[in-house]
């Protein structure tokens, strides 16, 4: 505060020579004895050097002088007190300045220092200058730091040491030397003036929240020092550090002028302790949708449970975004694995629960489960341990029964799972370096919409992005590049996997992916794959490849369209139905796989890139499309570019309901799959009845259902080699396959014809 701010206030106390009745020797306060009253004491004039001054002889151990009047304690203002003294006989005593503070309700404020440094009287007659400094921050040459509490003081001295000298006292001064500590020209409060102490213990709540009233429009100084701060606080103001404050976790700190990340680092001298505050910040305040992390890299030594860094929410439903950022892992045991094996018992008939769970306490929630009878990707989502339950993010396919099931925990760097609910949230041009070490991002137990956009995730250990319940409902990814840690691994060796999705409607984008088990395994509905380009290559010559998507619900009702499906294949399965066998429904049914580039390379000849996997008997394929794709193998031909995988069952062909596989480029492909199937067919002997061959042409084994067209190409003869204009009848499913069609003919006939069979 400016020295302007006291202008016209009386600071000085009332002369010596105006009355004893106005000093007191006790604290100054209404009631306390006056001067005017002891013998000891009397206005002396014509001193030589002080004029008019107060005489007294010491009485007492500590003899008070306190003004009666008040002095009033203002804002940010800082008061110099000083006195000059002399003794004239007696034992030589000490002398100090000394105050009693008083607040708002006339209470004394003990918590305050209310002397200064005492200054010892060595010799008589010599005149001695004592002075101390009162104010509200604890800076430089301040003797007495008030805080923000004390609005008056009753200001005087003390002498001290023994008794029996008589002394004189001049008038005591009382300045404003505000102007030596702040400048009217800065336009900054500083938390000191508001009784802040940086010493890492005192409570500066009130200190701050005094501050920030107090700017009005002007910013906010945190000097030097650690500054602890009890509770959640919000500033209203612009906020500079040069020290740093500490909080209890569960307490958010708001800076709603200036929230961004450079200023929380700066706050809390920690750019994980800084990263957890800016985020419990963006869910405790309106004004912001965004965290900035302004390019900075932030290392990473633990996973970060978001959940525990916001503390007081477990549902949040307004968008929020975190963009422009690194996170970097460091560190070592933090991020291994937790791994717990436990005897549970499960049952179709509550298909997502395991019961009876031993040692149900140590198994984490988010943990991928894995025994015989169990699907890829099948996580826990809940852990109800009086109950002895466990609530799985997917049903098994059989694992009817009781068995040892493992639960092993990846660490996460960014761990939404903490959430029961979490929607509308983003992440934004972030990096995520996960060294080898960590794990990418687990998803929230339910939600909808959670949207990466221009991310990268690089070399996560296990998993990239995880989902153990459905906060993967709608999800987005968007322009996000995966690089692999498993580059010099062959393919089925491979243990990393880009992202799992239990919920319908994900939209995965214009995304990039190198080298991992698996790009996603999606077991919802409805969901749109579209402009990507994973691979997932090796070295292996003739070597083994895995699935690059692989959608486990037999009906999927999902599009996957335009990407690059390099050195991998779509797996088609039914692994996340506890009763995989059909009975009834669609069957495998419902997928459009439309204008994509499949590519391979020096991989075995029994290579498909289209694959169906069922894990019970009986079912069939229906509203089928695959059109306009291009089939390219390299290094080699392939048989086939679809294939049913027979490891637990087959497909039944009879049901076959319409399947379009048409309009596609084979490149190195000994099997052109269509349905219908385009056929040229010879008889140069006449004969009434044709068998044709539909050469494997038809897609997964299927049957020669229907004859679909003919056509004459040239002329037909009989058998005297005359020509002949009659038209056949047809029967399909013939042969030990059902893969042929018969044609039968009025009478016997040779010659070419072109036909369209169909399998469905």
């Amino acid at each position: 505060m400016s020295i302007t701010i006291t202008q016209g206030i009386d600071l000085t106390p009332s002369p010596f020579s105006n009355g004893l009745e106005h000093w007191s020797y006790e604290d100054g306060t209404s009631g306390s004895g006056a001067y005017d009253t002891v013998t000891t004491a009397r206005v002396l004039g014509g001193d030589v050097d002080f004029g008019t001054c107060l005489e007294l002889t010491k009485t007492d151990t500590i003899q008070k002088v306190r003004a009666m009047a008040p002095t009033p304690i203002l804002p940010e203002t800082y008061l110099r007190i000083s006195a000059r003294v002399k003794v004239i006989t007696g034992n030589l005593p000490a002398v100090r300045i000394a105050a009693w503070a008083g607040d708002g309700q006339n209470n004394n404020v003990a918590s305050v220092v209310q002397t200064g440094p005492a200054r010892a009287l060595t010799s008589y007659g010599d005149v001695v200058t004592v002075s101390a400094i009162v104010g509200p921050g604890l800076r430089d040459g301040v003797d007495m730091v008030w805080g923000a509490v004390p609005e008056f003081g009753h200001f005087g001295l003390d002498l001290t040491g023994p008794s029996g000298a008589v002394i004189r006292i001049e008038d005591i001064l009382i300045e404003d030397i505000t102007a030596g500590f702040t400048q009217q020209s800065m336009d900054t409060v500083d938390v000191r003036d508001y009784g802040a102490v940086g010493d890492g213990t005192t409570d500066n709540y009130n200190a701050f929240v005094a501050a920030d009233q107090a700017a009005a429009g002007r910013s906010i100084l945190v000097p030097t020092g650690r500054f602890y701060i009890s509770q959640g606080i919000s500033i209203g103001s612009r906020i500079r550090f040069q020290g740093t404050i500490e909080m209890p976790d569960a307490a958010p700190l708001t800076l709603t002028r200036n929230y961004d990340f450079a200023t929380y680092v700066d706050a809390f001298a920690s750019e994980e302790v800084a990263f957890k505050k800016a985020f419990q910040a963006l869910l405790n305040n309106a004004d912001h949708e965004s965290l900035d992390l302004g390019g900075r890299t932030i290392s990473v030594t633990e996973p970060i449970d978001l959940q525990a860094a916001v503390g007081n929410k477990n549902e949040f439903a307004i968008r929020r975004v975190i963009r422009n950022g690194q996170f970097y892992a460091q560190g070592d045991t933090a991020w291994n694995n937790t791994v717990v094996t436990s005897t549970a018992s499960y049952s179709r008939s509550n298909p997502k629960i395991l019961s009876n769970v031993a040692n149900a306490a140590n198994i984490a929630e988010g943990s991928l489960v894995t025994a015989s009878g169990v699907g890829r990707e099948v996580y826990v989502t809940r852990v109800n341990v009086p109950a002895q339950e466990i609530t799985l993010s997917e049903a098994l396919f059989d694992a009817e029964g009781t068995q040892t099931y493992s639960f092993t925990r990846f660490k996460y760097i960014l761990d939404f799972s903490g959430f029961e609910k979490l929607s509308k949230f983003s992440l934004q041009n972030i990096e995520l370096q996960c060294n080898s070490r960590a794990n990418g991002v687990s998803l929230a137990k339910t939600g909808l919409t959670f949207h990466m956009k221009d991310c990268f995730i690089t070399k996560p250990r296990y998993r990239g992005i995880s989902s153990s319940g459905t906060g993967c409902q709608g999800m987005l990814i968007d322009r996000c590049n995966f690089v692999t840690a498993e580059g010099q691994t062959a393919a089925q060796d491979r243990v990393s996997i880009v992202l799992n999705a239990n919920g319908n409607d994900v939209k995965l984008r214009e995304n990039w992916a190198s080298q991992f088990r698996h790009f996603a395994i999606l077991s919802g509905s409805n969901n749109i794959v579209s402009n990507n380009h994973f691979y997932q290559g090796d070295g292996v010559q003739d070597g083994v490849r895995v699935a690059g998507i692989a959608l486990t619900r037999s009906f999927s009702a999902s599009t996957i369209v335009g990407n690059y499906v390099d050195n991998c294949f779509i797996e088609w399965t039914n692994e996340h139905d506890e009763n995989p066998e059909f009975t009834s429904g669609f069957g495998f049914a419902s997928l459009s796989v439309t204008g994509n580039v499949f590519m391979s390379g020096a991989v075995a000849p029994w290579f498909a890139y289209l694959v169906v996997k069922p894990y019970g008997f009986g079912h069939g394929i229906s509203n089928l499309s695959v059109t306009g794709n291009n089939f390219r193998s390299i290094n080699g031909t392939i048989e086939r570019v679809e294939r049913i995988d027979t490891s637990f069952a087959a497909i039944d062909p009879s049901k076959f309901r319409d399947i379009h596989f048409s309009g596609n480029n084979f490149n190195n492909i000994n099997v052109r799959t269509e349905n219908p199937a385009h056929l040229s067919h010879t008889e140069n002997t006449a004969a009434s009845s044709w068998r044709i061959p539909t050469q494997g042409a038809l897609p997964f084994g299927g049957y020669a259902k229907t004859l679909q067209s003919l056509a004459p190409q040239g002329e037909l003869k009989n058998n005297s080699n005359q020509r002949t204009y009659d038209f056949p009848s047809s029967r399909g499913q013939r042969g030990n396959a059902k893969n042929e069609i018969d044609l039968y003919w009025p009478q016997a006939t040779k010659g070419n014809v072109g036909v369209s069979i169909r399998c469905d």
